[in-house]
């Protein structure tokens, strides 16, 4: 027991710093109906370090970190100019086209590199346990600065989020705001996959907001139930991975996957009988 707290204490800690941003920031993604936005900024951001690589620059470099973010900054400059007042092509739709694109792109710029397959692989699983004292401080001091903006301008970003018609009628900018919520976002994504993967990060953002939604429209009810879902996803996969020696990534997006659906039949059960 004492070696299981020696060797998953920090990455138990991450997965509780990515759980307290990812929750949130999940709630407005489903609102806003832009779901695959986070793998979306996510491919992205590894797109940007995948040049960095070829550039020389290796992996969790802080260039490589930089390249980066200045990927995932073009990429919320695209999805901000894609929404409009009256939505022709949904805008799902276009976050998917850049998906698949920047996918395609990621092969094509690993194919150049001998270890192309093993980088893909790290961009989709991450490996958490690697995760250091620093870098746990920095992102943790990464997501505080963009929680603190969030709440901020939290009239705005909701208001977008949950009636953008209103928004517009009212005369607010929602192109620079929805720039600037990506840009945020993509701080996020991009330090979020850095330490996580791409499908770990999936996971924190979208499944404790869901399970929340499947019982509560209050949103204080959603973030505590969306934390505790990430809380108990987390200790639930980390035992898992520790004991069976499974990855620990793949393992936490696993039981992600089980509490979603125990909590959907839950869910179910409860309106039936009322």
């Amino acid at each position: 027991m004492i070696e299981f707290f020696q060797i998953m204490a920090l990455p138990f800690l991450a997965c509780l710093v990515l759980t307290g941003i990812h929750a949130y920031l999940g709630l407005h993604v489903i609102e806003r109906q832009v779901i695959f936005v986070d793998l979306a900024l996510a491919q992205i951001a590894v797109l940007g370090a995948s040049f960095a690589l070829i550039l020389g620059y290796e992996l969790g470099s802080v260039q490589s970190y930089w390249l980066s973010l200045f990927f995932t900054v073009i990429g919320a400059g695209i999805f901000s100019i894609s929404r409009f007042k009256k939505q022709r092509i949904p805008q799902e739709a276009i976050i998917g086209i850049i998906y698949v694109v920047s996918s395609a792109l990621l092969i094509i710029v690993l194919s150049f590199s001998g270890e192309g397959t093993k980088h893909i692989r790290q961009s989709l699983v991450g490996n958490i346990l690697l995760i250091t004292k620093p870098e746990l401080l920095k992102v943790f001091f990464i997501y505080c600065a963009v929680g603190l903006l969030h709440y901020i301008f939290r009239r705005p970003f909701f208001m977008i989020s949950r009636n953008p018609n209103e928004a517009f009628q009212k005369g607010i900018n929602v192109k620079g705001w929805d720039f600037l919520f990506y840009v945020l976002f993509g701080l996020v994504v991009t330090s979020s996959v850095k330490i996580a993967g791409v499908l770990l990060v999936f996971s924190f953002l979208v499944v404790p907001s869901v399970c929340a939604m499947l019982f509560s429209k209050d949103t204080k009810t959603k973030l505590i139930l969306g934390w505790g879902v990430g809380l108990l996803a987390s200790v639930i996969g980390m035992g898992v991975s520790y004991y069976l020696d499974f990855p620990t990534g793949a393992s936490v997006v696993c039981v992600f996957g089980i509490i979603l659906i125990l909590l959907s039949f839950i869910s179910s059960f409860c309106q039936k009988n009322n």
